[in-house]
């Protein structure tokens, strides 16, 4: 019960202060004014080797319906 009791302890403290700082350092990374264009690229993935919409390809193209 004494090794529950310390890893408890542990992650009340340390364990806390961890995830905030790695909560901290994902917002940073987020913010800085550097990434807004990774963050365009990554958004735009999804529109990447489009021409048209969906509802005009026919099923020979990949439409996976």
């Amino acid at each position: 019960m004494e090794t529950y009791e310390t890893m408890r302890i542990f992650a009340d403290s340390w364990g806390l202060l961890y995830m905030t700082l790695a909560f901290l350092a994902v917002v940073v990374m987020t913010l800085w004014p550097g990434s807004s264009r990774a963050h365009r690229d990554s958004a735009d993935i999804p529109f990447r080797n489009e021409d048209r919409p969906i509802a005009d390809r026919t099923p020979e193209e990949g439409d996976a319906s």
